[in-house]
């Protein structure tokens, strides 16, 4: 089957056809994304309208590309896959509604898809990963640990209580003057500074829960920074170098302590942590987490980092898996800004 799926949750306008077959293997036929960075970047962050906005400026343009990129009319498609939630609602609706008049038009499936399931589904497409596996989602929105049982199978071990990894990246950042997106700027940074100068907190780390914690991270940054002002360029390397050194500490002590939870819980399964989500691609982090799996035994499985960020090929390889087993959503089915991956309607849904 071949499927369309849209994504358009924040600030990237997505469209992908991806193809699977009987056997559940998947093939990206093309992938679409048109970042929004120039638009927002004068205000340090993402705008909700204008982010809308745009969707609604560039999504047919960026549809017609897709099809025409992976050889496939819009008519010959199996269906269609849009994000109906988590992200900034009017977003959300442009892209939900543009699958919605697509699957009545041409008379095809919907299916409405959780863009953390999105992130949650992607090794399977890229590496044929077999379930269960702990996914660490970390993104500019989500920090979580999940075990992935099955489609629509997930149960949420740990979260952050505050800010998310990604979010306190771009706050750091926005801080030391850095231009966004933060995080690869901060990355930068780190790697001309002493991240032994500044001994930041590391929060919830004596504690046994798998929660995260930045917000307190990011005022002791704030703090150190306004005691040294005014910030030589030195000063901004050494606070970046400090701060990913304490993210880091925080990440792999936590991806030990999920990992030994899993193999004590699933024994039979074959530890594995796939990591999604726009920081997967910070290397100091990726570092620290590739030694972690080599002292658990465990597997690491890290998607191309174009699939890690928003893109609609996971969108419409979740809307794959759901319609593999028979399910699609009706075209009444609302947008959502919040929708935990772990919430009772992630179970099966409609029957086609």
């Amino acid at each position: 089957m071949r499927l369309l799926g849209i994504e358009t949750s924040c600030d990237e306008t997505a469209a992908a056809i991806v193809e699977r077959d009987g056997a559940g293997h998947g093939t990206i036929l093309s992938n679409i994304v048109r970042s929004q960075l120039e638009e927002h970047a004068p205000y340090g962050g993402v705008v909700p309208e204008l982010a809308a906005r745009a969707h609604v400026s560039h999504l047919d343009h960026i549809i017609a590309r897709a099809s025409a990129e992976a050889g496939v009319p819009l008519h010959e498609l199996d269906g269609i896959a849009a994000t109906a939630g988590p992200g900034l609602i009017g977003g959300v609706l442009v892209g939900l509604t543009t699958a919605k008049a697509l699957a009545a038009a041409l008379h095809k499936p919907l299916v409405a898809v959780n863009h953390l399931e999105g992130h949650a589904l992607t090794a399977r497409l890229t590496d044929g990963l077999q379930f269960p596996y702990l996914l660490l989602l970390v993104s500019g929105g989500h920090s979580q640990f999940v075990l992935v049982r099955g489609v629509g199978q997930y149960e949420r071990w740990g979260t952050t209580i505050d800010d998310a990894l990604g979010e306190a990246f771009d706050k750091v950042a926005k801080l030391l003057g850095l231009p966004n997106p933060g995080g690869p700027e901060v990355e930068k940074q780190a790697l001309l500074g002493d991240a032994k100068r500044f001994r930041f907190p590391r929060p919830l780390l004596k504690e046994d829960r798998l929660d995260f914690s930045f917000s307190g991270l990011k005022t002791a940054v704030r703090l150190a920074a306004e005691e040294i002002a005014p910030l030589t360029p030195q000063d901004v390397a050494d606070i970046c170098a400090s701060f990913q050194l304490a993210v880091t500490d925080i990440v792999t002590t936590r991806s030990a302590a999920a990992l030994a939870r899993f193999e004590r819980e699933l024994p039979d399964a074959a530890p594995t942590l796939v990591v999604a989500g726009g920081v997967a691609a910070n290397q100091a982090i990726g570092g620290g987490l590739r030694q972690i799996a080599e002292r658990a035994g465990a597997n690491l499985v890290v998607p191309p980092i174009p699939l890690c960020t928003d893109n609609g090929a996971m969108v419409a390889w979740a809307g794959a898996e759901r319609l593999a087993l028979g399910e699609t959503d009706a075209l009444s089915i609302s947008a959502k800004a919040r929708w935990p991956l772990d919430s009772a309607d992630m179970g099966r849904r409609n029957a086609a």
